[in-house]
């Protein structure tokens, strides 16, 4: 264990450490006690009094379930090299990967569906996703986004019937995804903005039901969906554990009509 001088400045480290542990809501003494050291260590750790070694922050991120983008960078802060790759989504490596998402598209065809990394960004839509998209991505400057195109695009409210409820659920799915992700900033400022446009489309009080539909004003009439996000368990690559498939099935059965 290496030390530092002591400092009111707990380093890059320690406030990336604290940072992780306050987004699982954990104390100090539980997080010791899951990664199996002493809790005045973690304070140390936490303060910039001590730095840690390579194996324990691996240890430290692991007894957090971290992502593995999330221990990469407590590596990077407490100045070691990133354990976990992170391959070019269109490199060999992940090759295998890509195949099963293309198969899992195709199969999913003609409904809609899209690839999308770990902050929402689309970075494949199948050809009737892209043709929803469409109405939304008009005027729309930089990479198209699910989560920012429902709350900024100020088409919004005419495309999706049900923007309000939209909004709501996806505050609860942001919600969920930055308390598993281990204090994400760019997840952070999604929760900002999709509140803010909460905020201007009041979410009306509804009986609970198993599902929440998404509606879609198309040229046909209202279409709607119920959605089923897929990720990848079995790799170690840091682009493949971030990816998620969006597909939309048929809610009703005029919209599996219109499909047909």
């Amino acid at each position: 264990m290496a030390t530092r001088p002591d400092t009111s400045d707990p380093g890059p480290f320690g406030t990336a450490l604290k940072a992780a542990r306050n987004s699982r809501r954990v104390s100090q003494l539980i997080l010791s006690l899951d990664a199996g050291v002493s809790a005045r260590h973690l304070s140390f750790l936490e303060s910039g009094r001590a730095m840690p070694s390579r194996e324990m922050v691996l240890t430290l991120a692991e007894a957090l379930a971290l992502p593995l983008s999330a221990r990469n960078h407590l590596l990077n802060a407490a100045g070691f090299a990133s354990a976990y790759p992170a391959s070019p989504l269109s490199s060999e490596a992940i090759a295998p990967f890509r195949a099963i998402l293309k198969t899992m598209m195709d199969n999913h065809a003609p409904f809609p569906a899209l690839l999308c990394d770990r902050h929402w960004n689309v970075l494949e839509a199948s050809p009737s996703a892209a043709a929803m998209l469409s109405p939304l991505l008009e005027g729309w400057h930089g990479p198209p986004n699910v989560f920012r195109l429902t709350a900024c695009h100020p088409k919004a409210a005419e495309f999706i019937a049900n923007l309000p409820e939209v909004l709501h659920e996806s505050l609860e799915r942001l919600a969920l995804e930055q308390s598993l992700a281990g204090d994400d900033p760019v997840l952070a400022d999604l929760i900002a903005v999709t509140r803010t446009a909460a905020a201007r489309h009041p979410h009306r009080a509804r009986t609970r039901s198993p599902v929440l539909p998404v509606s879609y004003r198309g040229p046909g009439g209202l279409l709607s969906f119920l959605s089923v996000i897929a990720q990848c368990g079995t790799s170690e690559d840091v682009t493949v554990r971030d990816l998620r498939l969006e597909l939309l099935f048929p809610a009703d059965d005029a919209t599996r009509a219109a499909f047909s």
